[in-house]
């Protein structure tokens, strides 16, 4: 009822012309959206309808960059054409997980573009070599904010050499002598994809990659203008969101370059951003400076468990139960919750405790969700009971503010269930093996964690006890499918994998 009663408050306040929640300046919600896909899993058809129509309105360009991918900050308008044109690493990392995520509900190929070219622009123009994403690119350019990104008709002209490729793109982006934005033009196509490609008579395959090729061109040209100036700080707390990106497109689109960025993103954080065993929060040229926050610690246990789930590394989930045991011993607060800093920080009038996601999670809804996680692999009912009461102190807020508290909304859903727990045991190098994971990773399962063990590795140390006493049968890989540590039959083909996962409630 907590959940159906937040998803009616949000689309009460839902603007099903131009999409999205309140007026301009209007933000992208992403959290908000991410808690609408996660109902419509459960069957809510109004609550799916409402996310994928902000997500297409957004996706047209304007706040979204169609030439280079990725989205400015907001939209200064209803209609989503004038942003802010500053791009965010947190932003973008949270819609670039909305869009995989509708993509696998709807398989809608534009939201998987939009997912990819989002991605892309992070790691190549928000990356550094080590590893560590920059925090944001700036929204002026000599001086005029959106210089870069903005267009006149003789610049497009020059741009496309190729009339035809001139006239596909007059038929999708309407470019005026007169412009939309201080004489130039902000670049938003006349509809979704969809609709275009209808009315073009193509199929909307063609025209995506048609526009790709355009984009590329225009991109060329852009590039030789002044660019942005990038924010080169790294932040754990949004790297974190990045890597959770990054980690989940790798699984579920089957993208090894994503999984070698976020494998790459997660060494970088767990080697430079500790010093002396302890988590700091910013690195800027070489140094980190600063005690990690709250939202430090969550965001990267969780951040780490979606790549453990990507790779099944070991050390990825040690270190996201050795980050809750640093959020238990000095972020906890004994009257229930957690504090945003450390008890051993410098000393303060008083600890703040925000409890409110901004354009972040707050770092108590983070910790919420890691514990969830956490205790979904390793049946420890204090994590488990602690997050419970975190959730339940807030649940009448969650209905009444539901875009202040979509990630708890999340959490909530996770703590509602039924959690699917799957162990997938066998050789890495198996087909079998693997096919059993594509099995898991068909579509999108927001209430399931999965934990993958090598038979030829005899585990170590702190390891899921989701896999003990789980092992191969008849030498052969199997899955096992279980709710509160209680298994169903063991599934020995991908087939019975896949039958278990659709039936079982």
């Amino acid at each position: 009822d907590i959940l159906q009663q937040a998803v009616q408050a949000l689309l009460q306040a839902y603007d099903w012309s131009m999409g999205g929640w309140g007026r301009a300046p209007r933000f992208p919600q992403p959290m908000v959206i991410e808690f609408l896909l996660q109902q419509a899993t459960r069957g809510d058809q109004k609550a799916l309808e409402a996310a994928v129509h902000v997500l297409d309105q957004m996706s047209r360009g304007g706040m979204y960059d169609v030439v280079g991918g990725g989205f400015h900050r907001y939209s200064t308008d209803d209609s989503w054409l004038v942003p802010h044109f500053e791009k965010m690493l947190y932003d973008n990392a949270q819609l670039a997980l909305a869009y995989l995520h509708a993509y696998l509900l709807t398989g809608k190929v534009a939201f998987k573009q939009v997912c990819t070219e989002t991605l892309d622009f992070i790691h190549r123009e928000m990356t550094h070599p080590e590893g560590g994403f920059f925090s944001s690119l700036d929204a002026d350019t000599e001086g005029q904010e959106g210089k870069y990104y903005i267009w006149l008709p003789a610049e497009i002209e020059t741009a496309l050499p190729d009339p035809a490729s001139r006239e596909l793109f007059a038929q999708v982006y309407p470019v005026t002598a007169q412009g939309n934005f201080e004489g130039h033009n902000i670049l938003q196509r006349k509809g979704s994809l969809e609709e275009l490609a209808g009315q073009l008579g193509l199929p909307e395959i063609e025209l995506i990659e048609r526009l790709e090729s355009i984009h590329r061109q225009l991109y060329a040209t852009r590039e030789q203008r002044v660019r942005p100036a990038t924010d080169d700080k790294v932040l754990v707390s949004w790297n974190s969101l990045a890597l959770r990106a990054f980690a989940q497109a790798a699984r579920y689109l089957r993208r090894d370059d994503y999984l070698a960025i976020a494998r790459k993103n997660a060494d970088f954080l767990l080697k430079t951003m500790y010093v002396d065993g302890r988590l700091l929060r910013a690195w800027r040229i070489g140094q980190a400076r600063h005690s990690a926050f709250l939202e430090d610690h969550a965001g990267l246990a969780l951040a780490l468990l979606d790549l453990y789930q990507s790779d099944p590394d070991l050390r990825w989930y040690q270190a996201a139960g050795q980050l809750a045991g640093d959020l238990l011993e000095h972020f906890r607060d004994p009257q229930g919750g957690f504090f945003d800093t450390r008890s051993d920080q410098e000393t303060l009038i008083t600890r703040p405790k925000e409890i409110q996601d901004n354009a972040t999670p707050s770092g108590s809804a983070l910790a919420a969700s890691a514990l969830l996680l956490l205790s979904a692999y390793n049946d420890n009912g204090e994590w488990r009971a602690l997050a419970d009461y975190m959730l339940s102190s807030l649940q009448d807020l969650l209905v009444r503010h539901p875009t202040a508290f979509g990630f708890w909304l999340q959490g909530l859903d996770f703590a509602f269930g039924p959690v699917k727990q799957i162990a997938v045991v066998g050789p890495l190098s198996s087909a079998v093996t693997q096919a059993m994971l594509a099995a898991v990773w068909r579509t999108f399962r927001p209430r399931s964690i999965v934990a993958v063990s090598d038979q030829t590795v005899e585990p170590a140390g702190n390891f899921p006890e989701l896999l003990l006493e789980r092992g191969m049968i008849e030498a052969k890989p199997t899955a096992y499918v279980c709710q509160g540590f209680v298994c169903n039959l063991p599934a020995k083909t991908p087939e019975a994998l896949q039958q278990q996962l659709e039936t079982v409630s």
